[in-house]
């Protein structure tokens, strides 16, 4: 018995000086830089967070947005960390990382399927975030719905319409953003006059329309330049399109594109000017001509 005794104290001595020696500065050095890792990733995400809420340009949702992809970052990066380091420790331990490999990318490939549309929304919100696309309050149309939005999270976008319905719309369905609040917004309003009016009064009369709305200073800080009135815009039937274009600040054009229609129906009956079938407001991108 004392000789089995004695041989399993020197295997364990032994395992104890190679242990030692050997695996544990690698695991001390392991540990280490992971911890240093960790800390510099929270280091450097922290600072961005602060960065964009001393940043003059970053409001508070902008801000709430950064924080949001800067929070997705730090937690892949720590989980990534400690993967990697959890790979490098087990072999020192005696644990072969090859069936647990094998088995991760079977069980991997199986989730994968799983949740692709859910990994497809959130690698768009996270695009849709870091670029900026649309901020809360932005009144866009995406995957054939328009409204303002209401939130954006990784997985979905909110929007609510002038009806006031919601509309949930997952971010990996967004393929093309039409956002009409970006940077300035543009009122393009038609005005139908019978064909039997002349041109000239009718030109003067909007012109002067457009003159006495940009001077109100009651909606002049709502309008980038002075609305321009280029002519004659189509002719059908009989009615005569008359142009009348308005560039404005976001957020302002349907408020303007009202009071606009407002002035110009007074101004046409004050003149005596009969109007055609009505008048169209369209936000954006002007209709094809007929």
């Amino acid at each position: 018995m004392e000789p089995r005794w004695t041989n399993l104290l020197r295997d364990w001595q032994g395992d104890l000086v190679r242990f030692t020696r050997y695996d544990a500065p690698k695991l001390i050095t392991i540990l280490l830089l992971a911890f240093i890792f960790i800390r510099i990733l929270r280091l450097v995400t922290r600072k961005l967070i602060e960065f964009s809420r001393s940043s003059s340009a970053g409001g508070a949702i902008r801000t709430q947005q950064i924080s949001t992809v800067v929070g997705v970052i730090r937690s892949i990066g720590v989980f990534t960390i400690v993967f990697v380091a959890a790979l490098e420790l087990l072999p020192i331990f005696g644990i072969h990382i090859e069936p647990l490999l094998a088995s991760a990318g079977i069980a991997g490939l199986a989730i994968g399927f799983g949740a692709q549309t859910l990994v497809k929304d959130v690698i768009n919100g996270f695009f849709i975030l870091v670029e900026n696309q649309f901020e809360v309050g932005d009144f866009v149309k995406v995957s054939g719905v328009q409204g303002t939005v209401e939130e954006i999270t990784m997985r979905r976008t909110i929007l609510r319409d002038n009806d006031g319905t919601v509309h949930t719309v997952p971010n990996g369905n967004i393929q093309i953003v039409s956002n009409t609040t970006r940077d300035w917004s543009q009122v393009s309003l038609h005005v139908a006059v019978d064909y039997s009016e002349e041109s000239e009064p009718v030109l003067q009369t909007l012109r002067e329309v457009a003159r006495e709305f940009y001077a109100d200073p009651a909606f002049h800080d709502s309008i980038v330049a002075e609305p321009a009135v280029p002519g004659i815009e189509r002719m059908s039937g009989r009615e005569v399109d008359y142009l009348v274009l308005v560039r404005v600040h976001p957020r302002e054009q349907q408020a303007v594109a009202r009071e606009l229609r407002l002035r110009i129906k007074n101004a046409l009956e004050q003149k005596g000017i009969q109007s055609g079938m009505g008048a169209q407001v369209f936000i954006g991108q002007l209709p094809p001509a007929k």
